[in-house]
């Protein structure tokens, strides 16, 4: 279903999705937590809570997207100039070398042979000989996964401000707002697990338990 879902937004992937509702959690649960703190000394400001955590995610919903913008641009146009060496290799030996340090086998998730691995480099730099070089551009798609990266980073601080316009008591909204976020992160991390093939409970608790110590460090930095 998650897989489904982000391909509707051009070709975000679900764990990047993932990553972002991780991060926009984070920034929500930051301005949360770190209001607690302020409200002990000088109560809460419900509305400038609410306008803080909202605007927030949505600045850096934008930085998100603009950033996924310029390094799909930066990765397509490295792959580019990995493909114009190969072209440019003064001999086969040369252009191996660049295939075999750009698509290095050690340290993946399949133990490859040495002779496969050799096969599979021959095979690209065939591919390359017979290729041209493209001119690199931004698809629609992109864009799409663009717009979708600034809508999960934005739409996690909703869960953060419902209970503000729900409950009237300021301080058990805000405990409310707390226990939703770290919910959120632990589906997040179980959700995660499920789409890789992990243990999804221990994955939720382990991300409910990062995310929680990130916070505590972005509070304690002034984040």
């Amino acid at each position: 279903m998650l897989k489904t879902i982000c391909s509707i937004f051009g070709d975000l992937e679900p764990d990047d999705a993932l990553a972002e509702v991780l991060f926009g959690l984070i920034m929500a649960l930051t301005w949360t937590v770190g209001s607690r703190l302020v409200m002990q000394e000088e109560g809460l400001d419900v509305r400038g809570l609410i306008i803080s955590t909202l605007g927030c995610n949505i600045a850096w919903g934008i930085i998100d997207a603009v950033l996924r913008i310029l390094g799909t641009t930066f990765f397509r146009s490295r792959r580019l100039h990995l493909f114009r060496q190969i072209k440019t290799a003064k001999d086969e030996g040369a252009a191996l070398a660049v295939i075999r340090n750009e698509f290095p086998t050690d340290g993946t998730a399949l133990s490859v042979d040495r002779a496969d691995a050799e096969m599979i480099y021959r095979s690209l730099l065939a591919l390359a000989v017979r290729s041209e070089p493209s001119r690199v551009t931004l698809t629609q798609s992109d864009l799409l996964a663009a717009v979708a990266v600034f809508f999960l980073v934005s739409a996690t601080a909703i869960p953060a401000v419902i209970p503000f316009l729900v409950i009237d008591d300021a301080e058990r909204a805000l405990r409310v707002s707390n226990g939703l976020l770290i919910g959120l992160l632990f589906f997040t991390g179980y959700a995660w697990a499920r789409f890789s093939g992990g243990r999804p409970l221990y994955a939720g608790v382990t991300m409910t338990g990062l995310g929680l110590i990130m916070v505590g460090i972005a509070v304690a930095l002034g984040g």
